[in-house]
C-alpha cells in the first residue's frame, strides 16, 4: 500500500517536470537559433558594408592614377586586394550573392558612376555558413566591384578571409556556449521545476495516501495523515493552507482550496447540527411514546381511562414524528435536487382565498381577515408548493399569537412582484432571533417548543419554496407588537394574456 502513492507522486513529477522541461529547451532553442541568424545577418551586412567601402576608397585612388597595369596587379595580389583591368564593362548593377542578383547596391554613395556598379560575393571553397569543423572557412572568401570606368573598365577584387575566418571563429565559439548552455539548463531546469512543483506533488501524495488508506486505519493515523496535506486537519476541517509567500500560480490555488475547504467546513457543520437537532426532535416524542408504552403496560391493562389518555398520547407523538419526517424527506429533496416541481399559471388571489377559508375552519381562537382586490395576480409557480408555504405562514402565526389575536392576509402587486403577506398580533420576534429564524430547528423561544408542536422546519422550508420559485421573503416584527412575513414572487401572464 505504501509503494503506490510514490508510484503516483514519481509518475506526477515525470510527467510535469518532463513537459516543462522540454517546453523550456524549446523555447531556448528557438531564440538561440533566431539570435543566431540575426547575428549571421548582422555579421556579413557588416562585413559587406565594409568590404564596399574599402573598395570606394580604392576606386577613388584609381580615378586619381589610373588602373594598374598588369605588372602592378601580380605585386598587388601580395596583399589584401588587387585590381585587374576588364575587357568590358559590366552588363548589370547591383550586388549578386551566387545565382542572385540584388536590384538595389549597396554602399558608399561617392563611387563614380555607382549606377554601372556590379558587386559580386564570391565564398570560394567554404560555404556562407561557418564551414566543417576543422577546416579553413575563409579560403577563397572574396569581394569584387566591377567598375565601367568611362571605356576602361576594371575590377577591385577584396580578399575577405581574415574577417571571414574571425567571424566563423566567433560562430563556433557562440555555438559551443550555447551548446553548453543548453544542456546546463535542460538539467537545471529540471532541478528547478521539481522545487516550484514540490508543494503540488505533495498534495497529490497526501491525496493519494487518503485515498488509499485501509478502512482500519485509526483516528490517529488519518489526522496525522492528513495533517501532511499542508497541515490540513481532516477531522474539524480548520486547518487552512498558508498563502504568503509563495507563487501567484500556487498561491491562487491554495486560495481555491481554502475556499473548498469553507465550504466543506460549513456544510459539514450544517450537516451536524441538522442530524444532532433532528435527533433531539426525535429523542422527545420517542420516549413520550416510551413512557406512555411503560404506562400501559403496568396499569393501562385494566383501567380504561388510563389507557385511553395512553393511546391519545401515542397517537399524537406518531403524528408529530410523522409530520417531522415528511418535513425532514421535503429538506433532504430540496437539498439533493430531487424535489418535483410543477410550474403552472395560476391566480394567487384564488389560492390566498381557499387558505384562508380553510384555517378560518379549523382554527376558531384567532379572528381571521383578508385584504385583496378582484384583479387577478397571475404567477407562474407549482401550486401545491405555494399553498404549503402560505400554510407554514399562517400556521406560524397561529402558534405564536394568543388566543383572540387577530391574524391577516393580504395580497399586493408591486414592482412586477406579487407579495403575499401573513401579519399577526403575537409576541413578536427579538433582533438577536431575526437573523437566524429560518435556520433548520430554530426557533425563537426555546421554552415553547413543546406547548406550540413546531418543529422548527416550517420557515425553512417556506424559504426554500420561495427561492425556488425566484422569489424570497421578507419578515417584519416588532417585539410586543406582532410580525408579518411577506412571501414575494415575480408576476407572470395568465392563459388567455390576461394581467
Amino acid at each position: 500500500m505504501a509503494s503506490k502513492p510514490r508510484q503516483d507522486r514519481g509518475g506526477i513529477r515525470s510527467s510535469i517536470v518532463l513537459r516543462l522541461n522540454l517546453r523550456l529547451f524549446l523555447r531556448l532553442l528557438g531564440i538561440y537559433f533566431t539570435t543566431d541568424l540575426l547575428l549571421l545577418a548582422l555579421s556579413w551586412g557588416g562585413i559587406l558594408l565594409w568590404a564596399d567601402h574599402q573598395c570606394g576608397e580604392i576606386a577613388q585612388l584609381v580615378a586619381q592614377r589610373g588602373v594598374p597595369s598588369a605588372e602592378a596587379t601580380v605585386w598587388m595580389s601580395a596583399g589584401d586586394y588587387t585590381i585587374s583591368a576588364l575587357e568590358e564593362a559590366p552588363s548589370e548593377s547591383g550586388l549578386r550573392l551566387g545565382g542572385l542578383l540584388l536590384p538595389m547596391p549597396l554602399g558608399d554613395q561617392t563611387l563614380p558612376e555607382e549606377e554601372q556598379a556590379l558587386r559580386v560575393l564570391s565564398l570560394g571553397e567554404e560555404p556562407l555558413f561557418f564551414g566543417p569543423w576543422g577546416t579553413h572557412p575563409g579560403r577563397g572568401a572574396a569581394y569584387t566591384l566591377s567598375l565601367p570606368n568611362d571605356g576602361e573598365p576594371y575590377a577591385i577584387t577584396l580578399d575577405l578571409e581574415q574577417p571571414v575566418t574571425i567571424l566563423a571563429f566567433a560562430g563556433r565559439i557562440l555555438l559551443v556556449c550555447q551548446l553548453f548552455s543548453l544542456l546546463l539548463n535542460l538539467l537545471k531546469n529540471a532541478g528547478t521545476i521539481k522545487k516550484t512543483l514540490r508543494p503540488i506533488q505533495e498534495l497529490a501524495a497526501a491525496a493519494a495516501r487518503l485515498g488509499s488508506a485501509p478502512p482500519n486505519m485509526s483516528a490517529a493515523e488519518l489526522s496525522a495523515l492528513a495533517g501532511r496535506l499542508d497541515e490540513i486537519n481532516a477531522t474539524h476541517l480548520d486547518k487552512r493552507i498558508p498563502v504568503s509567500g509563495t507563487q501567484k500560480e500556487l498561491r491562487d490555488l491554495a486560495e481555491a482550496i481554502n475556499a473548498m475547504l469553507d465550504r466543506l467546513g460549513a456544510a459539514y457543520r450544517a450537516q451536524m447540527r441538522f442530524v444532532s437537532d433532528a435527533s433531539h426532535e426525535l429523542r422527545t416524542p420517542i420516549a413520550v411514546i416510551q413512557g406512555y408504552a411503560s404506562l400501559l403496560d403496568r396499569w393501562g391493562k385494566d383501567d380504561p381511562a388510563t389507557r385511553q389518555e395512553a393511546i391519545d398520547a401515542i397517537r399524537g407523538e406518531a403524528e408529530s414524528m410523522k409530520e417531522l419526517v415528511e418535513q425532514l424527506l421535503f429538506l433532504a429533496r430540496g437539498d439533493n435536487d430531487t424535489m418535483q416541481v410543477e410550474m403552472s399559471d395560476f391566480d394567487l388571489t384564488e389560492v390566498a382565498a381557499q387558505v384562508y377559508k380553510e384555517t378560518g375552519m379549523i382554527d376558531q381562537t384567532h379572528p381571521f381577515s383578508a385584504r385583496w382586490g378582484t384583479t387577478p395576480v397571475p404567477v407562474h409557480a407549482d401550486l401545491g408548493l405555494i399553498k404549503q408555504c402560505l400554510r407554514v405562514l399562517v400556521d406560524n402565526s397561529i402558534k405564536y399569537t394568543p388566543a383572540g389575536g387577530e391574524i391577516t392576509l393580504s395580497l399586493e402587486t408591486a414592482e412586477g412582484a406579487a407579495r403575499l403577506s401573513v401579519q399577526d398580533e403575537g409576541d413578536g420576534i427579538d433582533a438577536q432571533s431575526l437573523p437566524h429564524i429560518f435556520e433548520r430547528f430554530y426557533r425563537a423561544d426555546q421554552s415553547r417548543d413543546r406547548k406550540t408542536g413546531g418543529t422548527g422546519l416550517g420557515l425553512s422550508i417556506a424559504r426554500y419554496i420561495a427561492e425556488r420559485h425566484g422569489g424570497w421573503l421578507e419578515v417584519l416584527s416588532r417585539r410586543g407588537v406582532g410580525t408579518r412575513m411577506t412571501l414575494v414572487l415575480p408576476l407572470a401572464s395568465l392563459p388567455g394574456g390576461e394581467g
